[in-house]
């Protein structure tokens, strides 16, 4: 799966779980400044990121911005 098919499943549910406007989720956005995301917002969408793509993932601080999230899902699928 490339990383433009992994960012586009984070925009989808991010904009889903967010309620915010597509335009706002690139992969520079910070989830819990500029997408307005608290903990739990970020607990449903790495919840429905393991379910869609079938992997396990344990977010840490590292992970701040849409682009680390594509990251880490890829690092995940690539392991797997």
């Amino acid at each position: 799966m490339s990383k433009d098919e992994i960012f586009e499943a984070v925009k989808s549910i991010a904009v889903e779980e967010l309620d915010v406007d597509e335009s706002k989720v690139t992969l520079d956005a910070n989830i819990k400044n500029d997408l307005e995301a608290d903990s739990l917002d970020v607990f449903e969408i790495m919840n429905e990121l393991e379910d869609k793509f079938d992997i396990e993932l344990d977010a840490d601080d590292s992970v701040q911005t849409v682009g680390d999230v594509v990251d880490f899902v890829e690092k995940q699928l690539a392991a797997k």
